[in-house]
């Protein structure tokens, strides 16, 4: 099942330096293991914005929750959650 987020992050200002910077490089290695398990397929950031959008390949709305509430800066986003299905005219086998 393909899904779009959209995310946007949004640490407040007065936010410990420390503490985020350890929580971006928590975010930074749990989506690298994302990625390799096949879950979270693309991102693209939006320029000009902290926020970016991403496809994730989960097997249920269930499992999406789990893998976005497992995001260490999740507190701080903002989503818009999208479902995709495969355009009958894409040439592509594997967006499905």
């Amino acid at each position: 099942m393909l899904t779009m987020v959209e995310m946007n992050v949004r640490i407040p200002l007065d936010f410990d330096k420390e503490e985020a910077e350890r929580l971006k490089a928590s975010e930074k290695e749990r989506f690298q293991e994302l990625q390799r398990a096949g879950k979270w397929r693309h991102i693209w950031r939006v320029a000009g914005h902290y926020a970016n959008v991403s496809i994730f390949d989960v097997v249920s709305n269930a499992e999406l929750h789990d893998v976005l509430t497992s995001l260490p800066l999740y507190p701080f986003m903002e989503m818009k959650v999208t479902p995709l299905c495969r355009h009958p005219s894409s040439i592509h086998n594997d967006d499905r």
